[in-house]
C-alpha cells in the first residue's frame, strides 16, 4: 500500500474528511448533500482512503474518567542505550501496556513522551514498578500530572 500524500487528495476528500472527523457517524447521503457528491461516489472517495491509510480508524472518543481513569499523566522517558534494538524494545514495551494512550519517539533531551492513563496514583505507582524501574535500559523518567483536560482530540487540520 503506497502511503498517502497531501496533493493526493482533492476538495472533495479534504471536505468529507472535515466532516468525518466532525462526526464519523455522517451517513454518506447527508455527507454527500454537504459537498456535492452522490452518496455512492462519497462511499467510493471514503473506501480508497481507508485504503491507502489516509482513514486510519473509526472509533469512539470516550471519556476516560467515565471509565475510571480520571488521571492523565505526561511522562518523559530517556533511555541508556538508544541502539536500533533498544529502542525497539521499548516502544513494543510502551505498545504492550494499557495504560499508555499514546507513545511518541522524540527528538531532544529525553527519547519518549508518553500518554498515560490511570484510575489513581496506585495504579500509575505499579505501572512505574513496571514498566520503568524494571527495565534496565531506563536511564529514569519524569511525570508531569494534568491538572484539567482543557483540550484533546486527534483532528487532523484541513488545508
Amino acid at each position: 500500500m503506497a502511503e498517502p500524500t497531501a496533493h493526493q487528495l482533492d476538495a472533495f476528500d479534504r471536505a468529507i474528511l472535515a466532516i468525518l472527523q466532525l462526526d464519523n457517524t455522517t451517513p454518506q447521503r447527508v455527507i454527500g448533500e454537504r459537498v456535492n457528491l452522490s452518496a455512492p461516489a462519497v462511499q467510493r472517495r471514503i473506501r480508497r482512503m481507508e485504503a491507502t491509510g489516509v482513514i486510519q480508524a473509526n472509533v469512539a472518543v470516550v471519556d476516560p474518567a467515565a471509565l475510571g481513569h480520571p488521571i492523565t499523566l505526561f511522562v518523559e522517558i530517556e533511555l541508556v542505550s538508544e541502539t536500533a534494538p533498544d529502542i525497539d524494545a521499548a516502544k513494543s514495551a510502551f505498545l504492550a501496556a494499557p495504560e499508555v494512550q499514546q507513545c511518541y519517539y522524540v527528538t531532544g533531551e529525553v527519547d519518549f513522551m508518553l500518554v498515560v492513563l490511570v484510575p489513581s496514583m496506585a495504579a500509575y505507582e505499579a505501572l512505574t514498578r513496571r514498566l520503568f524501574f524494571a527495565d534496565p535500559n531506563i536511564r529514569k523518567f519524569r511525570s508531569f500530572v494534568a491538572m484539567d483536560r482543557v483540550k484533546t482530540g486527534l483532528a487532523v487540520p484541513i488545508s
